[in-house]
């Protein structure tokens, strides 16, 4: 084996366990590295110490456009973008940094979390096959997830018009109850 290919294997291990760490299903873990899916499983259980889950992955892009979810869609897709287009990253590592700067920022919030790492891939996909869009808010000027092909001249985003039940939880519920 040369150098160079010892080098990209060793690349390719060190992107798996970092996409691991941060929750990466093994779908998603097949795609973006050239290791079989047999090495995957062991490092998976080497990096979880468990199987990974089994199932299917999201497929539908209505999740990204609903209240809550869009809001943090929104927010992790223009911190990629802006990741992709100002710095030198390639395409997955700007991936990494911006879920790993999304999930921070998140946790300084402390707000429980709503995209994970495989939604937020998902999301990734989803705009690459032109399924969603980036449209501008008319009263903020931020940028906010789309259908694709939706008209957004007149498009208003969730923060700004949010849906009259936006934040009533069963958690807020319950805790309005225990405080009268």
């Amino acid at each position: 084996m040369s150098q160079k290919s010892l080098m990209d294997e060793m690349n390719q291990v060190q992107l798996a366990i970092e996409l691991i760490e941060l929750g990466a299903r093994l779908q998603v873990l097949e795609t973006e590295t050239e290791l079989s899916r047999t090495r995957l499983i062991r490092l998976y259980k080497e990096v979880r110490g468990m199987s990974p889950p089994k199932g299917m992955l999201p497929f539908s892009a209505d999740w990204f456009v609903t209240w809550l979810p869009n809001i943090h869609s929104s927010l992790f897709y223009n911190i990629y973008v802006s990741f992709l287009t100002r710095t030198c990253c390639e395409r997955i590592d700007a991936f990494v940094k911006a879920y790993r700067l999304y999930d921070e920022q998140i946790a300084l919030d402390g707000v429980e979390p709503v995209l994970g790492l495989t939604r937020a891939w998902t999301l990734v996909r989803f705009f690459e096959s032109d399924i969603l869009q980036l449209a501008t808010c008319t009263r903020c000027a931020g940028h906010f997830v789309t259908h694709a092909h939706t008209p957004t001249q007149e498009y208003v985003c969730g923060i700004c018009q949010p849906p009259s039940r936006a934040g009533k939880t069963r958690k807020t519920k319950n805790t309005v109850r225990c405080d009268k």
